[in-house]
């Protein structure tokens, strides 16, 4: 099983369950894919598209429930980032999980088995 994690706002998360789907942000429209990153990347996403943004949540996808193409795509720093070029079915999250905001830091609390490699 390969997981991605997806940040998102809270409020964009009941709406998806709702939905039974996530059709991303403007943002993601926009790009035409919904943004992924993998567990390597995921603090860097936090700091450099949410920085002070609380509210949020981390969810671990898994690749394998996805209905829609997903590209592994050169980005942020030439490393390849995971789009899912269509909706993200809420039956492919695996675990969603808090991303509260360190009122000292600034920066976002990943949960504390949140490795490189992702969750256990």
């Amino acid at each position: 099983m390969t997981t991605i994690y997806r940040i998102i706002a809270a409020a964009d998360w009941v709406a998806a369950e709702a939905a039974g789907a996530f059709a991303g942000t403007a943002h993601d429209r926009r790009d035409g894919f919904i943004h992924f990153s993998t567990a390597a990347q995921a603090a860097e996403t936090a700091a450099k598209h949410y920085a002070g943004q609380t509210g949020l949540l981390l969810l671990a996808v898994d690749t394998a429930r996805l209905e829609a193409p997903l590209k592994w795509e050169k980005s942020r720093n030439d490393d390849l980032f995971p789009h899912l070029y269509g909706a993200l079915p809420v039956a492919a999250v695996t675990r969603v999980l808090p991303l509260p905001l360190d009122a000292a830091t600034g920066r976002h609390i990943f949960p504390p088995d949140f490795t490189s490699k992702g969750l256990p």
